[in-house]
């Protein structure tokens, strides 16, 4: 089973950067509304797979990309900051 992580944002341009950034990146994402038991300033946020973590850590910092956080699901269905 393939575990997905989530990076949440508080803007709607951060979130498309991001988007853009992992693309070319080709790191395989999902762009989709931001679950709501995250709290962040912006309606979108980014899955990815959890393997590609430090890869997407990397990109983001090297590109001062501002995130709220990344999270994961944890067995009770409950997003888990990292």
């Amino acid at each position: 089973m393939e575990t997905w992580m989530v990076m949440a944002f508080d803007s709607t341009q951060q979130a498309l950067r991001a988007e853009m950034l992992l693309e070319y990146a080709d790191i395989e994402i999902d762009l989709f509304p931001t679950p709501k038991t995250i709290t962040a300033g912006c309606a979108l946020s980014i899955q990815f797979p959890r393997e590609e973590l430090e890869s997407v850590q990397r990109i983001i910092t090297q590109e001062r990309v501002e995130i709220r956080g990344i999270y994961y699901k944890d067995n009770h269905d409950r997003y888990i900051s990292i």
